[in-house]
């Protein structure tokens, strides 16, 4: 009866480490898709509205210099200055432009008067190219620490800015804003 007992727990213990496991589940989940929680000017206040003009303040006040912290006023940098202060908040305010870029074409955004975001017309998707480049260019002067530099991308982020005010917000009545300039098929 021992030997018996000691070959059934042999074969169940070989059967049980001969058998493959199988994965919990065969397929990934689908990664989340991508959502606005804000209309377009909310976004535009609170993201590249700020951090254009700490890449616009590095014009004129060295971001590298040291500074009173008692002191009032100062320029964006200064207000704007955390943890990640001086040269590398003008590199993380450059990369955050680039970053809007992505954020204004996701589908499904409104304009602050109801409209969509145009995102399928041709002049807003090059807008929004024209901002991550803007940025890139912006992040590449701030990391050579030189506020020629810096005078010199500014224009470059200025007319990356320009390029969608001008045909979707620069109106006098804002429900007027985000209307239509092309055509959205592209050929």
């Amino acid at each position: 009866m021992r030997s018996l007992c000691l070959v059934i727990a042999t074969t169940v213990v070989l059967a049980a480490c001969g058998t493959q496991s199988q994965p919990a589940s065969a397929t990934t989940p689908p990664a989340p898709s991508p959502q606005p929680h804000s209309n377009l000017a909310q976004l535009m206040r609170g993201i590249p509205f700020t951090f254009a003009n700490i890449v616009f303040d590095a014009q004129s006040q060295d971001p590298g210099a040291a500074r009173d912290p008692a002191a009032v006023g100062g320029g964006a940098t200064q207000t704007f200055k955390n943890v990640y202060g001086g040269w590398q908040e003008v590199e993380n305010s450059a990369l955050a432009l680039s970053e809007v870029a992505n954020l204004v074409m996701i589908p499904g955004r409104f304009c602050e008067n109801g409209r969509p975001v145009p995102v399928g017309d041709d002049t807003f998707r090059k807008a929004a190219d024209g901002l991550a480049a803007a940025g890139q260019a912006a992040y590449k002067a701030a990391q050579s620490k030189s506020l020629d530099a810096m005078i010199e991308v500014s224009d470059t982020v200025a007319a990356s800015c320009s390029a969608c005010h001008e045909p979707y917000r620069d109106f006098d009545d804002p429900k007027d804003r985000c209307g239509s300039v092309t055509s959205s098929t592209a050929e």
